[in-house]
């Protein structure tokens, strides 16, 4: 009797973990780099690693995530064993859960609000977000910990054929707009603020000619605002490896060439810095990319960078080995 119970607890056991809706999905990525700058020397090598890990779990409407991420290693380590640095924890990074009620999606949580061609990303702890849509139009509201200051407003909506979207804050504005016309994709986003001289504004165009992607973008700032962020421009979020810090004012131009070439996508991008009396800046970034047969991608990135505000030019070798599942 007392087996006939345990078989049966174990099976109800195993069940219960059969149906519950549980994904892991993450990605790894390993990296050789190499800096070579105008009149240094050495050149500069580094290996490096970066593990990030998303686990989901899924009843109904209701979703529950935990994002893990860092564990990045690298031989520059200031510890005798790279792997006792602190720097090289998993850390928990998104915990939120989303749910539906009434027809209302609800957010709750920490997340990252992800980067744009104007700004960094930013993550808080206790933030709260709700939208929905009616009549056509959508609706969003957040908050978080710090009250009013965190509240926005955005209303979103579709006018013969242009995305719009309208999103009110404490202290500033954020206006988007694209659209697609004759194989032409055009982006606006917009950064008005309240303060003098802050605003900050990104236009985009893309298409496709041949078997060539094009895109070209701008990006301007006020003399006042500082332009940031870790985009296809570049990264100018200044407190991470490899990011280039800009100064206010100065204004960003980019362009990029992408295509199929022999089983390799191969990316060329052009980008220009400049608004700032003798702080000029461009560089060149060649990429190509190149699935594995092992399930992993290998990517080759080379950039050259002509830098006159301390007459730094460098080159950059950039051989990376990533997987995702």
């Amino acid at each position: 009797m007392k087996k006939q119970i345990l078989a049966a607890a174990v099976a109800a056991s195993v069940s219960a973990v059969a149906l519950a809706d549980i994904s892991i999905t993450g990605a790894a990525k390993v990296n050789y780099t190499n800096v070579d700058v105008s009149g240094s020397t050495p050149d500069t090598n580094k290996f490096t690693q970066e593990t990030d890990l998303k686990i989901k779990g899924k009843n109904g409407d209701t979703e529950v995530v935990v994002n893990f991420g860092g564990a990045s290693l690298d031989n520059t380590a200031s510890t005798s064993d790279a792997r006792t640095g602190s720097s090289n924890n998993m850390n928990v990074e998104d915990v939120y859960v989303t749910t539906k009620i009434a027809g209302v999606n609800l957010k709750a949580g920490t997340w990252d609000n992800g980067n744009n061609e104007l700004r960094a990303s930013s993550r808080a702890d206790g933030k709260f977000n709700a939208t929905t849509s009616v009549g056509g139009i959508d609706l969003g509201f957040a908050t978080g910990s710090n009250g009013a200051s965190q509240e926005e407003f955005t209303v979103g909506t579709n006018v013969g054929g242009v995305a719009l979207s309208y999103t009110k804050k404490a202290t500033g504005e954020t206006v988007k707009a694209s659209t697609s016309l004759g194989g032409v994709n055009v982006k606006y986003l917009g950064l008005p603020s309240d303060t003098a001289n802050n605003d900050a504004h990104y236009v985009e165009v893309s298409t496709k000619v041949g078997d060539v992607d094009v895109k070209v973008g701008q990006a301007t700032a006020d003399s006042a605002n500082t332009i940031a962020g870790d985009t296809w421009m570049g990264d100018y979020e200044g407190n991470t490896s490899g990011a280039y810090m800009l100064s206010a004012g100065q204004d960003v131009q980019a362009i990029e060439l992408k295509t199929a070439m022999a089983g390799n996508t191969v990316t060329f991008r052009n980008v220009k810095i400049d608004g700032v009396a003798n702080e000029d800046t461009d560089f060149n970034k060649l990429i190509v990319t190149r699935p594995l047969a092992s399930g992993a991608t290998f990517e080759l990135t080379y950039t050259a960078l002509d830098d006159t505000v301390n007459a730094n030019d460098s080159d950059t070798l950039d051989l990376e080995l990533a997987v995702s599942f």
